[in-house]
């Protein structure tokens, strides 16, 4: 059953919109094909909503598992056709669910990023990458006998 203590009423007009705090979220039911989705209401609106509907998992019409085998064979690095193989789904369903995950994230990040009141960077390991891939390019340039970097033969 999902957590209603996390959700928010996702009506604008209500009063409640966006509260986590407080017992106006409740347990609807379930829904779905194999009724195994949770629905939550608002009790100060009436206004049902899934307890999804913040996450990537909205929309999806595969299980909470197979969205979580997805996203871990992906970060481990398997291909698209494999995972699809592997989590018995098509194609295009895990490349939805990569894209949809993706987008959470890079909205979570932005959110998380935007907050933060920074006055300092410190990118260290950043440029130390940067100054050795270019001192490989370099040194593999000069020992194929060229000037500089980026210097060659059309």
């Amino acid at each position: 059953m999902a957590d209603v203590q996390e959700a928010s009423c996702p009506n604008k007009d209500c009063v409640d919109f966006g509260k986590t705090e407080g017992s106006n979220i409740a347990f609807r039911g379930k829904y779905g094909k194999n009724h195994d989705k949770d629905l939550l209401y608002c009790r100060t609106c009436g206004k049902r909503f899934a307890s999804t509907r913040k996450s990537p998992l909205f929309g999806t019409h595969l299980s909470t598992e197979q969205v979580h085998m997805v996203i871990h064979l992906a970060a481990e690095g398997l291909g698209v056709r494999a995972t699809a193989r592997s989590v018995g789904i098509s194609n295009a369903a895990v490349s939805q669910v990569i894209i949809k995950v993706g987008e959470h994230c890079r909205k979570v990040f932005s959110g998380l990023m935007s907050s933060l009141q920074l006055t300092e960077v410190q990118l260290d390991e950043l440029w130390t990458f940067v100054k050795k891939k270019r001192l490989l390019t370099t040194k593999k340039s000069l020992s194929k006998g060229l000037e500089r970097p980026g210097a060659g033969q059309p």
